[in-house]
């Protein structure tokens, strides 16, 4: 087989296997989907065929010194460099953090690119499928598990006598455990702002939280994020 079909083979292959684990995040909604892991995935397997390219022309087969090209450094290059995509990926909302199973399949993706740029053909549809299961099957497996759920809920308020105790009253009956307080006064108007960060187990909360802690004696306004 003349060695550019196998070229094309290896980049097509890498479209359609990073393309196929793009099209689980753009079905979720996910900010990199189809396109952008089908370019990874190709941009991979392209800087990888290059690089053996280059070995194959410019290696020192002959034996008198050392080989002058080293086929594995762009393919580390793309490693490192797949990790601005990823971070890209990854938004901090509150006390959340979305986009990691993305940036993960960003990093899958190069890699399968990679392994497709090699010739390593059943490795990469390995991968692909186990991927994919993992993707569409184990988010069932987590959504029945009792997990920790982190929450911050905002409070503005009067500034009242024992009013943060008060609140964490109400924030205990609602099975919600305390992980970190902050507390702001200001002087000149009276009034206090709370910042409660807490944990719970999903399925385990026992109230409304918002109109629960709304209904505190001075207690002007309640944001739950």
């Amino acid at each position: 087989m003349d060695f550019n079909v196998e070229i094309l083979i290896r980049l097509v292959l890498a479209s359609f296997l990073g393309g196929f684990i793009g099209l689980e995040r753009e079905v979720h909604g996910r900010p990199a989907g189809f396109r952008t892991h089908l370019l990874v995935s190709l941009g991979s397997c392209l800087f990888v065929a290059s690089s053996l390219e280059f070995y194959r022309l410019y290696g020192n087969f002959s034996g008198s010194g050392p080989v002058g090209v080293d086929p594995a450094r762009i393919a580390a290059q793309v490693v490192a460099g797949i990790g601005f995509l990823g971070a890209g990926a990854i938004i901090r909302e509150g006390a959340s953090i979305r986009g990691l199973t993305t940036a993960a399949c960003l990093w899958i993706a190069a890699a399968i690119g990679l392994a497709c740029g090699v010739g390593l053909y059943m490795v990469s549809v390995a991968v692909t499928s186990i991927s994919l299961a993992t993707l569409l099957l184990l988010k069932k497996v987590e959504g029945a598990l009792k997990r920790d759920k982190y929450s911050t809920i905002k409070v503005w308020s009067d500034d009242l006598e024992g009013q943060m105790d008060r609140i964490k009253v109400v924030l205990d009956g609602c099975r919600l455990e305390l992980v970190d307080v902050g507390m702001e006064k200001d002087v000149d108007t009276s009034k206090m702002y709370f910042e409660f960060e807490v944990r719970f187990s999903s399925g385990d909360l026992a109230c409304r939280v918002v109109d629960d802690v709304a209904s505190v004696t001075g207690v002007r306004r309640v944001r739950l994020e």
